[in-house]
């Protein structure tokens, strides 16, 4: 049985001293809106107070662990300050395949068929299955949340506790840092290949310009192509997002329809013999090729950072999350085929296969389109990703995490626009002077993180307030037993993952599965779900709970400078939290009028 949600908070999260009269959640009435103030000026006084009254431990704390009301969450759009509602369900599918198929779509198909053979199309359909689970626990939350940027960030934020919802911005803005600037060397060098298609080009342009040319034995890489394109697209999306929307749609359609052209092209060139046998070096081939193609899959992030651009998000947003994503599982799948049909799997090349594979049946023009393709998805990539940052850091200024600078939206062109420059400055710079590509081995921390997190999210906000009152064994409540048993199965997935790496006894798999396995049963049983307004993942909490676990076992594949960066990265978020973020964070967010998810809701319909 379920019962109408009172609050999406557990009961001893929430810390006001008196008892308020309550306010209905659907109310239009400036009593609700005065309430939301009269709380967060409330809250600053606190701190002010807390900062020079209490020990620095307690104080930290007390700051780490505030939780941001969802019913104060801000919305500027009202005041003609904030961002403007132009994004429709097409424009977030195609925003979604955007930041999802670059140019690994073209690669990556090829080189994990080498170990996996014509396995590969299991490889991106069991990737593509796992990435469906996070994706459906983003489009409840995207669907449930407020109408405001944050994304995974603003869901732990509201979920968790204030300290972790800053770890999940670290983790995942580094990777966004650093995967701007590869992008941008990539994009340099795919768009210098594209014009020394002109014989008198052909070998005459330097590396300095875009293929990187090291300096001080690889310390400086100079690539001075990169950071003029990421100028001329941070300039773009300062412009407004409509522009940069039309951008990203005619970008993503021209690559959507050359990747069609070529399966279509590779379609006469299938040989089916070449699918015999088709997992050759056996199913755990294809699991591990499961591992490596999983992150063609992370586009789904960026919608859900679009929230307070959408026209109808609540409707919009689960479109766009889980459209885009079989959009893209179709569009691999098709290529796999193709690629695997045409040319034997121990033939394929390592850096251009695809290309190559055309280029061997005699179809050359086939490889000129490739390479359009790949430039056009590479934009899209970088463009999405530019986007996705800004509005993030805008996110964090207005909760006081970050200089309030990061909150300061453009009157007229309704962008965040030093948030905008900021990242595109601080792309141009890694990109133009740095072989970031050298640092690819420790990206993906961010984006595994925050999927955790975010199917967490899920479960935790379904628990019932009555419920998470009543008291476990012991002194734990029972929202404290429902953590904890989210961390066990983190845990298990991430000991089942080093088992499966490094070939340990299938009896330690075996144990962590039934820890795994006890540990849901205890959140099946032991809590009270509630029904979400909006659209709502199914299975819950078995969906989530089988997400977290195998997005553990993933992160325990990643390279082992990556787990460095994880631990060293988070002690060094922590150190900013405690010297800038506890003092100055505000989860009520800015001084504007907070306004209700529900009323955006029927405002926009």
């Amino acid at each position: 049985m379920t019962h109408e949600p009172t609050s999406l908070l557990p009961v001893w999260a929430r810390t006001p001293t008196t008892r308020r009269p309550k306010i209905r959640r659907h109310s239009h009435s400036a009593t609700a809106v005065a309430g939301t103030m009269e709380e967060a000026n409330n809250h600053r006084s606190s701190s002010s107070s807390s900062a020079g009254g209490r020990p620095f431990l307690s104080g930290f704390c007390a700051a780490a662990l505030r939780r941001k009301p969802l019913g104060a969450s801000v919305s500027t759009a009202a005041s003609g300050e904030g961002l403007v509602r132009q994004l429709g369900a097409l424009e977030l599918v195609l925003l979604g395949i955007g930041a999802s198929i670059g140019a690994g779509i073209f690669v990556v198909t090829g080189t994990v068929a080498r170990d996996a053979g014509p396995g590969v199309t299991i490889s991106f359909v069991l990737a593509g299955a796992a990435c469906v689970l996070n994706a459906l626990c983003y489009a409840e939350l995207a669907s449930r949340f407020p109408a405001v940027v944050g994304g995974a960030y603003l869901y732990t934020y509201a979920a968790f506790n204030e300290l972790t919802a800053f770890l999940v911005f670290t983790q995942m803005m580094v990777d966004y840092h650093v995967s701007a600037a590869s992008i941008a060397r990539s994009l340099a060098s795919y768009f210098i290949q594209f014009v020394e298609l002109i014989p008198f080009l052909k070998g005459n342009i330097p590396n300095w310009i875009g293929h990187g040319e090291e300096f001080f034995g690889g310390v400086v890489s100079i690539n001075i192509l990169a950071p003029i394109l990421l100028i001329i697209l941070t300039a773009i999306l300062c412009r407004g997002v409509k522009e940069s929307s039309a951008v990203n749609t005619f970008m993503t359609t021209l690559k959507i329809v050359i990747v069609i052209v070529v399966v279509f092209a590779g379609v006469f060139e299938v040989d089916v013999s070449n699918w015999s046998p088709f997992m050759p070096n056996g199913f755990k081939a294809a699991v591990t090729g499961a591992t490596v193609v999983f992150f063609a899959y992370v586009g789904f992030d960026a919608v859900a950072n679009s929230a307070e651009e959408a026209k109808r998000p609540q409707r919009d947003l689960p479109i766009g999350i889980l459209g885009s994503l079989v959009a893209c599982v179709i569009l691999y799948v098709a290529v796999c085929l193709v690629i695997t049909g045409m040319v034997p799997y121990t033939l394929l090349g390592e850096d251009a296969p695809l290309a190559e594979a055309f280029a061997a049946k005699g179809l050359k023009f086939v490889s000129v389109l490739i390479s359009i393709g790949a430039v056009a998805g590479l934009t899209t990539t970088l463009l999405v990703g530019l986007y996705v940052q800004s509005r993030l850091y805008l996110g964090l200024g207005r909760d006081g995490l970050l200089p309030s600078i990061f909150a300061k939206v453009h009157p007229t062109r309704h962008t965040p626009l030093h948030s905008q420059i900021w990242v595109g400055c601080v792309a141009a710079v890694l990109a133009g002077f740095f072989n970031v590509t050298m640092l690819s081995h420790i990206l993906s921390v961010g984006t595994l993180t925050g999927y955790s997190v975010v199917s967490a999210c899920v479960i935790t906000l379904r628990w019932n307030d009555k419920a998470t009152s009543r008291r476990s064994l012991g002194s734990m409540s029972i929202w404290q037993e429902g953590v904890l048993c989210l961390v066990i199965v983190a845990l298990c997935g991430f000991v089942a993952g080093l088992c499966y790496r490094y070939n340990y006894s299938i009896a330690v798999i075996i144990v962590a599965f039934l820890i795994a396995v006890a540990a849901s049963f205890t959140l099946q049983f032991r809590q009270v779900y509630v029904d979400p307004p909006g659209f709502s993942c199914p299975g819950v909490p078995m969906v989530p709970i089988i997400s977290v676990f195998f997005n553990m076992l993933l992160f325990a594949q990643l390279h082992e400078e990556a787990w460095y960066r994880f631990v060293i990265l988070s002690l060094i978020a922590v150190g900013l939290y405690a010297g800038y973020g506890q003092y100055n964070a505000n989860p009520f967010g800015s001084d504007h009028t907070a306004i209700d998810y529900q009323r955006v809701a029927s405002e926009d319909a």
